[in-house]
């Protein structure tokens, strides 16, 4: 079976992450997705290791199509104005003024295609003081407060977190804005544009706990923090567990494990309330007393109780997890030039349309002559193309 995106095309002008993993995800729905590179390919080809592939591009890029063209030419543009006149949606993370530069500024590319889908992904957005600044995830970290959100309790230092979340999270909510886009369509019969920033997204995805302080206008000051507190991972004898408790019977629950049964009607901590904002002595509290015991005793007694609890896995134990063994999260295949690789399946699983990884990643103009045959060329015009450099096909040079 199909899935829910077949029939789908969409134009991916995108590279690193933020762009690729958004399309990624409508490829693993079902769409065709043509990643459009250079002929030297994306950058994250070449981030780690030998070759065009790198395991950041297989993660990103799997189940894609590629067609590789030197933009920089007149004969490979009008390929584009082909492909995007034949496409759903097209999807392009340039900086602010790029494609304006290649003539593909909204206005034209919507007379291309009236029904187009035109995503453009962008840092910060397209004014304002910051536009034309480079921008990667720690960037958007800083000026997002996200950074703030994770700064060290005993010096106030803030601190990055250690995985790109800006990119990957701005990555889903343009693979959402685009299927929102899509159904409209089919509504109304029109394309449209959407712009997304990675700082919007950030500002966003914050704003429903790290910025409850600033959510009641008036009351900044006396509103409590919710970052000025240790976070919820304790160590054990052996390792380290994470335990929290937000109902009251979560409360009463952790309070019997630990023996401190006196603690339920404790003034400090009676209430959600009075919890929240006396949660730094608690938790130290709570953590010195999981610090006297082992990990698998604690987590079988507060399971028992029916306290939210887990072990904090290592990324190497996450695979062997039996949880995720039992949802069958991991898959395998066999990825060119690079050898066996692991991939996570779609997330989402869909009853009637099933998505799946469509397969490995492509290598440089893996499909270029495909994708132009279809888009109507012959074969002397193909050859005229590759001769000229405007485009690269598998194997071969620009």
């Amino acid at each position: 079976m199909a899935g829910p995106l077949a029939g789908i095309r969409v134009i991916d002008l995108t590279t690193v992450v933020s762009g690729p993993v958004s399309t990624v995800l409508l490829a693993d729905q079902g769409a065709d997705v043509i990643k459009v590179e250079p002929p030297g390919g994306d950058i994250a080809r070449r981030t780690a290791g030998h070759g065009e592939f790198t395991a950041m591009f297989v993660s990103c890029n799997r189940g894609k199509r590629s067609l590789a063209l030197d933009l920089k030419q007149a004969a490979a543009l009008d390929v584009l104005r082909r492909l995007i006149a034949s496409a759903d949606v097209l999807v392009q993370n340039f900086r602010p003024g790029t494609m304006e530069r290649f003539g593909l500024d909204e206005q034209t590319i919507r007379t291309l295609n009236p029904r187009i889908i035109y995503l453009s992904i962008s840092g910060v957005g397209d004014s304002g003081p910051y536009a034309n600044k480079r921008v990667y995830d720690p960037v958007i970290q800083s000026l997002s407060g996200f950074a703030d959100v994770q700064a060290n309790q005993s010096t106030g230092r803030p601190q990055l977190i250690r995985t790109i979340v800006a990119d990957k999270t701005t990555a889903i909510f343009a693979s959402q804005a685009i299927t929102a886009a899509l159904f409209a369509r089919e509504r109304s019969g029109q394309g449209q544009s959407i712009h997304l920033s990675m700082l919007d997204t950030m500002v966003a995805y914050l704003w429903p706990e790290a910025m409850t302080q600033y959510t009641v206008i008036g009351k900044e000051v006396s509103a409590i923090n919710p970052t000025a507190r240790p976070d919820l991972i304790f160590r054990t004898l052996d390792g380290y567990i994470t335990v929290g408790s937000v109902s009251d019977a979560e409360w009463r629950g952790l309070c019997g494990v630990i023996g401190r049964p006196q603690w339920v009607d404790d003034p400090r901590f009676s209430t959600p309330g009075k919890r929240s904002a006396n949660a730094a002595e608690r938790i130290t509290l709570v953590g010195e007393i999981l610090a006297t015991g082992n990990s698998q005793d604690w987590l079988e007694r507060l399971d028992a109780a029916d306290v939210p609890c887990a072990p904090v896995l290592s990324r190497g134990e996450v695979m062997n997890d039996p949880q995720v063994i039992n949802n069958r999260l991991i898959e395998e295949f066999d990825q060119p030039q690079l050898g066996r690789v692991r991939q996570v399946r779609p997330a989402a699983q869909f009853e009637s349309t099933p998505a799946a990884i469509a397969g490995p990643a492509p290598m440089i103009g893996e499909h270029t002559e495909d994708i132009l045959r279809e888009l109507g060329l012959s074969d002397e015009a193909i050859e005229a193309l590759k001769a000229s450099s405007a485009v690269r096909s598998a194997g071969g040079q620009a």
